[in-house]
């Protein structure tokens, strides 16, 4: 019974999230802060986006590119979050950004040579939350790829009580993305550097957010 439940959610819950997701945007006045750092960086090359695992599901929305790839664990719920990108017209790459995630970080690797945008949760897929596991710094090292900080909040919302404490804007809301500073990892760097990007791109993440969750505050 287990196993055919789960069949059901994977047959069904795509379709079922994309059309949630596409209910929000037509409900919703969504804005976007910092845009320009995207599209500057656009010209030149192509760019790493990272966000916070809670803060997923509006993110297929945000994006208009050249093509995008997405970070997706082999867990369970990777294979739920996998099909219904690939609906919105994204490819997948499946693994982790956790020591030992080396396909994971290939495909992406690939990915980017092949002039494809990637999008990674780097907390993810079971956290701990708000903490940057190290593959994305190896990814931006190796690939000379920018790594790109953004995040999504909305005027009304509602956070679930999980790991990640994943949030879900209510219909006929405002939502606003927000991009941060690029991060760039030099070539050459040492653990020592790698886990200061780590530190830095933490703090960007969480300054990110940070504005993103009281952007509405004034309109209240």
């Amino acid at each position: 019974m287990r196993s055919l439940w789960h069949r059901l959610i994977l047959l069904l819950g795509p379709r079922v999230a994309f059309s949630f997701i596409k209910f929000l945007q037509w409900t919703m006045r969504i804005e976007e802060v910092n845009g320009e750092i995207l599209r500057d960086l656009r010209a030149r090359t192509n760019a790493i986006g990272a966000f916070w695992h809670g803060r997923l599901l509006m993110m297929p929305l945000v994006y208009k590119g050249r093509g995008l790839k997405v970070l997706i664990s082999r867990h369970r719920d990777g294979e739920l979050i996998g099909r219904t990108v690939q609906i919105f017209g994204f490819g997948t790459v499946r693994g982790s950004t956790t020591r030992g995630g080396t396909s994971g970080i290939k495909g992406l690797i690939r990915a980017l040579k092949g002039g494809y945008d990637v999008a990674i949760a780097p907390d993810g897929p079971k956290g701990p939350r708000y903490h940057v596991q190290p593959g994305v710094i190896e990814l931006a090292k190796v690939s000379g790829c920018p790594i790109l900080p953004l995040s999504f909040s909305a005027s009304r919302r509602k956070v679930l009580q999980t790991w990640d404490r994943f949030l879900i804007p209510l219909p006929f809301s405002r939502g606003v993305f927000v991009w941060g500073e690029p991060i760039w990892v030099d070539p050459e760097a040492d653990e020592r550097e790698m886990s200061r990007k780590a530190i830095l791109l933490e703090e960007r993440l969480k300054e990110v957010t940070e504005l993103a969750d009281h952007y509405f505050d004034k309109a209240k």
